[in-house]
């Protein structure tokens, strides 16, 4: 697996993988991997002839007062990673070679943008769109993969797709993966590594509760009444406050008051100084 650093680097590269005429598929990470971000990379091989994943941590999608200075960052552990899986180049970037001094185009998209994340972080997506923007324009990738338990993130990277016109990827070839879970239910995530022994044991009351949500709201149960026994469940089961806990359209991110079909049920809660974020279908 070869490593890239610099953006001259990445695109001889690239170019020496399609010679052959193969297809690209990029894994987009913050590194930090875990089994979740493997196995975006397992689905990209299978899907394209070499796989090229990407380690930024993001300075323009942290808020103030958020963890950047403290997200991980493991770069030789998480390079064995992806050459065991059989990644074919990693971008690796320094901070100024994806933003060099005077830098000054942001990309913001409305709508899907707005609440549930995007309104307890503000600008946040802005720093998602632009870098993964940047990210795509760099590797100019056939396809790419995201997981699902950033939905949001998720919609609005298609909607930037969409709205931008961008042919590599297309918004029909930005692929999201299903949430991988620990045995318990909690949602793979980096941040869960923040997590004292407590704190874990109390976080995989998250799923549970939304799944006991879930068994009201699909069976026509009361949406608000529904929401508020999942909040006071997390708060009883060590929480320390729910963001948010929101019943919204799977598609278009609109708040919805019941199940219209194709409804998902979005929850952001702290737990000590970790923010853990889930959702699920309700049906």
């Amino acid at each position: 697996m070869q490593t890239a650093r610099e953006l001259e680097v990445l695109r001889s590269a690239v170019a020496e993988l399609r010679s052959g005429g193969g297809t690209i598929a990029l894994v987009p990470t913050m590194g930090a991997l875990h089994e979740g971000h493997l196995t975006l990379v397992r689905q990209a091989k299978e899907a394209a002839d070499h796989v090229v994943a990407s380690i930024f941590v993001n300075p323009r999608q942290f808020g103030e007062g958020e963890d950047l200075d403290a997200y991980p960052r493991q770069l030789a552990r998480d390079s064995e990673l992806l050459e065991t899986e059989g990644t074919s180049l990693l971008w690796a970037p320094p901070p100024q070679e994806v933003y060099p001094e005077g830098y000054a185009t942001n990309i913001s998209v409305a709508v899907v943008s707005e609440g549930l994340c995007g309104g307890d972080r503000p600008g946040h997506f802005d720093g998602v769109a632009t870098v993964v923007c940047k990210l795509f324009n760099q590797v100019l990738p056939d396809m790419a993969f995201f997981g699902e338990k950033d939905w949001q993130q998720l919609a609005v990277i298609r909607r930037m797709a969409r709205d931008l016109d961008l042919s590599m990827p297309s918004v029909d070839t930005i692929h999201g993966v299903p949430i991988v879970r620990e045995a318990d239910g909690l949602a793979m995530s980096s941040r869960n590594a923040y997590l004292s022994p407590e704190q874990r044991s109390n976080a995989a009351a998250l799923p549970k509760a939304m799944k006991d949500a879930i068994a009201v709201l699909a069976g026509g149960g009361d949406t608000q009444r529904a929401l508020g026994n999942l909040r006071e469940t997390l708060k009883v089961s060590g929480f320390d406050s729910v963001d948010y806990a929101e019943v919204r359209d799977a598609d278009n991110l609109k708040p919805l008051s019941s199940d219209n079909g194709n409804a998902r049920l979005f929850v952001a809660a702290r737990i000590g100084g970790t923010r853990l974020i889930d959702n699920m279908a309700i049906r």
